[in-house]
């Protein structure tokens, strides 16, 4: 693998690798193919993104920004990493919005189960620097959810700015120091620092980069991933974030300006040049099957696709508003620019692998293609919208789907292949994660108290979370966590914790807190299992004590992870991709 597909001196991910087998095509008709012809030929066909001045793509870089992109400890509850919202087999966006019901926000009349509603990315509890949760109004304990649905940072090395509004710009100033690092081209560097200090996305309320470095400098690489790609678990050899970062800056020195600048050459990997389109693109005649040729031909032609979404990258990187929610009820680009004609515009985003990434639009409001084809086709669905009524026929609205599917797809990205698009497994994605089970005993209005457990039990881990909703507020509460269920009556003790609080909040049900529990760097902890359960002071449901469901673990260490590689690129067979290594 390593000689095949990472020649020295080239950062494997930028490679192409090979080509994958043709799916058969039917051969359109003569008169499409000179048609489609003379459209292709005006079309370059798509080269890596451009690298910035000042942050050349190498090997090394390149590996510490993946390692650092799908590094859940660097936010703040070690539950979130910048892959959390941007999964290969969904494009490159977030495959929870629009799927789990804990991926709405209420939009802005700050009600649920309306038409404002967004689907958004879930992030971090409300979270202070102690590491315990606080009650967010619309959330509660639970995960908060952005405002906006997530972006695809598959092809994002090409736009000029980031962000639906753009706020994320090419020139990329150092966050800490405010003093210009890049002048321009580096819009992936000034996206990647906005997420790890956002209190939404992955930061505790007042995080600064300071506080995100020192994080960075006190984690293994890539402790929480149970599963890491070979190549990359060879670089790392073992090495700490300072070591990594001193072998890709050739200095010591662990700053914001070289965690950006890591992130977003990893990110100008993630390009996806190997679609049925940049086939026709280099001149394959037989790239698109007729129908998908009819619906290039429509794209680009009467349906009027491509007045902004246009080339080989299938967008213009311009802002518009095309009628997709009141323009009151999201700015959008106005919120950067403040001119009054910007109100509601957001960027146009690229096309490429667009039947991935369903749910659509900025707010996720369309659930498929055909939804969005029927809303450019009537033209918008409010006032001062830049789209215009279509008046597509029935076959014209499939034809045009059928090009918006299989020919704008990469096959390499659902399937996550190697050498470009495998990828570190995330915690959240495995068996480590706290489940939630059995049966509790209600208390006050006969609610039984909820429990909040999304934190890694990693090993040495200061700050392991737990939380409990739901209660009687204002009541003394236990956690108690044993390594056997501590059962329906209040225990005198617990093996790993055992502590008293006071909840927070007024009445049945509006009770809550939190507990940080200090997981000891004890190599004996490797592998045992835990068992947890909240115990509130409250008689009202006929018992002495109201007590949540169970809760169970395994703290982990890092001696062992699985290593990801290729055995199956050929076949499509990901049976063999994985072996454990000591």
């Amino acid at each position: 693998m390593h000689s095949e597909y990472a020649p020295a001196g080239s950062p494997r991910r930028a490679l192409a690798g090979r080509r994958l087998t043709r799916v058969p095509r039917r051969f359109p008709g003569t008169a499409l193919i000179l048609l489609l012809a003379s459209a292709s030929a005006s079309l370059a066909q798509l080269q890596p993104p451009p690298e910035p001045p000042g942050n050349p793509l190498t090997t090394s870089k390149a590996n510490l920004g993946e390692a650092l992109f799908w590094d859940e400890q660097i936010s703040s509850t070690r539950t979130v990493a910048c892959g959390t919202c941007h999964l290969p087999t969904v494009g490159g966006e977030d495959p929870r919005s629009g799927v789990d019901p804990l991926a709405v926000h209420p939009g802005p009349d700050e009600v649920f189960g309306n038409q404002d509603d967004v689907f958004g990315s879930p992030g971090v509890p409300l979270n202070g620097a102690d590491g315990l949760y606080d009650w967010s109004t619309h959330f509660g304990l639970l995960e908060q959810v952005t405002g906006r649905r997530t972006l695809s940072a598959i092809n994002a090395g090409y736009s000029p700015e980031l962000f639906w509004d753009g706020r994320a710009t090419n020139e990329f100033v150092d966050p800490v120091t405010m003093t210009v690092i890049l002048e321009s081209g580096a819009a992936l560097e000034s996206q990647a620092v906005g997420p790890p200090v956002s209190d939404v996305e992955m930061a505790h309320v007042g995080r600064v980069w300071t506080d995100v470095l020192a994080r960075i400098d006190e984690s293994e690489p890539l402790a929480l991933s149970p599963q890491v790609p070979l190549e990359l678990i060879d670089w790392i050899a073992g090495r700490s974030y300072a070591q990594l970062f001193e072998d890709a800056f050739g200095s010591p020195g662990v700053t914001a300006p070289r965690v950006a600048m890591a992130i977003a050459s990893y990110e100008r990997t993630l390009f996806t040049d190997r679609t049925p389109f940049d086939d026709f693109v280099a001149g394959d005649d037989e790239a698109l099957t007729t129908q998908e040729a009819a619906g290039r031909s429509l794209f680009a032609g009467a349906a009027g696709c491509d007045n902004c979404h246009q080339g080989i990258l299938l967008t213009d990187h311009s802002f518009r508003y095309t009628g997709v929610r009141p323009q009151t009820d999201d700015i959008g680009r106005e919120e950067v620019t403040g001119h009054p004609d910007d109100k509601g515009k957001m960027r146009v985003p690229s096309l490429r692998n667009v039947e991935l990434r369903a749910p659509y639009m900025h707010n996720g409001r369309f659930a498929t293609l055909e939804e969005v084809v029927e809303f450019y086709d009537r033209g918008g669905d409010f006032p001062n919208s830049e789209i215009s009524p279509l008046g597509l026929t029935t076959q014209q609205k499939e034809d045009l789907l059928a090009f918006l599917r299989r020919p704008l797809t990469d096959p390499r990205l659902a399937q996550e292949l190697p050498p470009v698009f495998d990828r570190p497994r995330l915690y959240v994605e495995s068996e480590r994660v706290p489940r939630v089970e059995g049966s509790g005993r209600p208390g006050s209005g006969d609610l039984v108290p909820e429990v909040v457990a999304l934190e890694p039990a990693l090993i040495g881990n200061p700050s392991f979370t737990v939380g409990i909703w739901n209660a009687l507020g204002a009541a003394d509460a236990w956690l108690v966590i044993d390594d056997q269920d501590p059962g329906l009556v209040l225990p005198g003790s617990g093996d790993l914790w055992f502590e008293m609080i006071s909840l927070q909040g007024a009445g049945p049900g509006a009770g809550f807190g939190s507990v940080s529990v200090t997981i000891a760097n004890d190599p004996f902890l490797e592998g045992r299992e835990w068992f947890g359960r909240w115990y509130v002071d409250d008689s009202g449901g006929g018992f002495p004590v109201a007590v949540s469901k169970v809760f169970r673990f395994r703290t982990f260490g890092v001696q062992q992870q699985t290593a990801i590689f290729a055995d199956g690129f050929e076949s499509g067979d990901t049976s063999s991709w994985s072996v454990t290594v000591p």
